[in-house]
This record gives C-alpha cells, structure tokens and sequence, in this order.
C-alpha cells in the first residue's frame, strides 16, 4: 500500500505544540538507549515566557504528517546573539527528528532553509535545540549508549538523511568519558604537586550562600575562556538567572570547583547529575508519581553518572604550566567529590575536535572519547 502523502505544516496550537514534543516517542520507540526527556521541561524550554533564549531570537518550528499522524519535526532559528558575535549572516536549525525517508528530511530542513533565506540568512548550520549552549550537534558515533543529561540522541540514518539535503560537515563535537577509578589519574599527579607549590591558589567548592555570584564568577570564567572558540555565544544575565533556578534542587556544593589566584577567580568546573539516569523510566511523565521517584534518586538513591559540561582557565593563563595545572585541579577536586558520593562515571562533554590541547589534557588524565556529534552546514542559495 502506497504511504499516505507528506504535509509540512507549522506549529501553531497548543495540539500542534504537543504533537511537535512527542514525535521522538514514534521514531525511537524501539530504541533501548533513547532517554524519553521530560515534557514539563520541554514545554518550558520551547515556551518563550520561560526560556530567555527567546529575548533575543526568533524561532519558527514545523512538524511532518502523514495522514494524521507526525513522522518528523524541525526547527529554525534566527539567534541575534550570535549574529552579533559573528556576523556571519548564519541561521540554525534543530529539533530535528524523522523517519527514515529522504523526502522527509528534504521536505523538513526545506521548510527551515525557506523560513531562513526569508529573514536574510544565507548559510544554515545545525543541529541546535536551540543553541550551542543548549543541545548542540548530531549524534554520529556512540548510539551503543544512552545521552547525558542536556546531550541528544539519534539513530544512524540521521546523518545520511541531512548529507543527500545538500548539508556537509561544519565539526565534530567530541564526548569523553572516565570512570571514578584513581588508577585512572597517574598522569595528574605531577600537576597536582605543582599546585600546592603556586603562591596564593586556593580551590575550592561553591559556597551556596553567595550562589548567584559564585554563578556569575563562573559564567564570567566561560565567557572568557571560550570566546575564541568556533561558534561561541556568551550568555546573558537572564540566561545565568534562569540557569540558576534550575540548577539550584539538582546541585551540591561539590558539584563545582573554583580555582582563585591571590583572591581572583581563574578557573572553574560544572559537573550535574545525570538526571537522565534517573528519568529514564518516567516516560516524560511527572505526574502522578515522577516528581517523587525523581527526587528519591537524585537525592537519596544517588545518580552513579555525572556530566561535566563547563570548564575553563581564563585565557591569560591559557596554552602554559599554570593553565594545565589550573585544570587539573579543579576537576581533580570535582572528581575526589565524585568518588565520596559514589559516582562511577563521568562525561566530559563537549569539546571541539580540534581543540587538541585540551583533548590532550583530558586524555593525559584517563578521558576516553566514546561519543562524536557533527554540526551541518549548507549555503542558502
């Protein structure tokens, strides 16, 4: 029987908004290593009342039927914020997730790269949901394990798809992971002597009664340290408010670590619960009985994976000794924290693929990259 005929069709009620959310369930129904995210937090990730990536970017989604029935979604964005670090006339694209047919993935990013050429863009590139500081780049390589929490999922045929739509590779995002295991570090032990012998630096946890500063100080690091790489957005002070808040149930002050040289802050590292271990088995569903199974394993039963998905050494301090030992440190600090609350394994993501002095770093102290998601690009004739 011949398949029903293909609709694109925008998002434009609460019913579309809903059915836009839960495509994922239809594609990877079968696929033992998707973690169905939360529909609470998805709702309010896409809900511009409550995502300040929307104060200063315009996004349109679109959902593919066939019949009554959603086979694939996508979205497109203008981010102003980015046009503004870059200026390089570059709209992305997200929330892409399809049957395995090459007409519905032309027809998807086809609907996108239009919406895009209209608003003045000509060059698309993505995956973003919706930023580079948000879900960023396509899984290509590691579909034998589920996602961190904030990293995508996909299935093989995805990358195949995009490429025939004319799209080629832009980079690779590199996912490494290390287990908790002290026999894994003997490469650090060297930096961590070297420490103890620089005059006036202190590591140190987050102290939770300045939490909004210490957040401030450590988004301040990240904007310094990363501002010269590929792609980079800095966040904004409503983007720090609202991470934030959510962070705050999810986090300890061990979660963090701060390296502060004569009183300045010169480094920094995020790790966070895996809370996708915890959600796995929820469905998406909160109600009626998520929020309490969630709160149990975060905080009694013990998430046994983390990810660390901020780190950095300001760039005065960066490509030198003091650099290397300033890493080692604070993630040596988040790690012993790590081995007392009986985290197993760690994922250090993401890091850029030619970014070799820190891929370096990370595999001098035991890091083994398992995971490669790749950004796409494609001119807007």
């Amino acid at each position: 029987m011949a398949a029903a005929p293909l609709l694109i069709s925008p998002v434009e009620t609460a019913e579309d908004r809903d059915a836009f959310l839960r495509v994922p369930w239809a594609i990877f129904r079968e696929d033992k290593h998707w973690v169905p995210p939360l529909l609470t937090e998805r709702r309010d990730h896409l809900n511009p009342r409550k995502n300040p990536f929307f104060d200063y970017s315009e996004v349109k989604l679109w959902l593919a039927r066939r019949g009554p029935a959603p086979v694939g979604r996508i979205s497109a964005q203008i981010n102003h914020a980015h046009l503004k670090q870059h200026d390089d006339a570059t709209g992305h694209f997200g929330f892409l997730d399809a049957e395995d047919n090459a007409e519905t993935f032309q027809a998807l990013l086809s609907a996108a790269q239009g919406w895009l050429r209209e608003k003045g863009m000509r060059r698309a590139t993505g995956p973003f949901s919706l930023s580079i500081n948000d879900e960023a780049g396509l899984l290509v390589e590691g579909f034998d394990t589920p996602p961190s929490i904030m990293m995508g999922h996909a299935l093989p045929y995805y990358s195949n798809r995009i490429m025939e739509a004319g799209y080629i590779k832009a980079k690779d995002l590199i996912c490494y992971r290390y287990t908790t295991d002290t026999e894994n570090f003997p490469n650090i032990d060297g930096f961590l002597k070297r420490a103890k012998q620089i005059d006036g630096l202190v590591i140190r946890h987050l102290d939770m009664c300045r939490y909004r500063t210490e957040l401030d100080n450590i988004i301040e690091i990240f904007n310094d340290a990363w501002s010269d790489n590929w792609g980079f957005v800095p966040m904004s002070d409503s983007e720090i408010r609202n991470m934030a808040k959510m962070l705050r149930p999810l986090v300890t002050p061990r979660h963090f670590a701060i390296a502060e040289l004569k009183g300045q802050p010169v480094a920094m590292v995020v790790t966070l619960p895996n809370v996708n271990e915890a959600i796995a088995d929820l469905d998406g569903r909160l109600l009626p009985f998520g929020w309490a199974k969630l709160l149990w394993r975060v905080k009694v039963k013990a998430i046994k994976s983390v990810r660390i998905p901020l780190m950095g050494v300001r760039k005065e301090y960066q490509g030198g000794l003091t650099g290397a030992v300033l890493a080692f440190s604070v993630i040596d600090a988040v790690r012993t924290a790590q081995i007392q609350t009986g985290v197993e394994m760690a994922e250090l993501s993401w890091i850029l693929e030619d970014n070799l002095p820190v891929r370096h770093m990370i595999e001098k102290g035991g890091g083994v990259a398992y995971k490669t998601y790749r950004i796409y690009e494609r001119a807007l004739l």
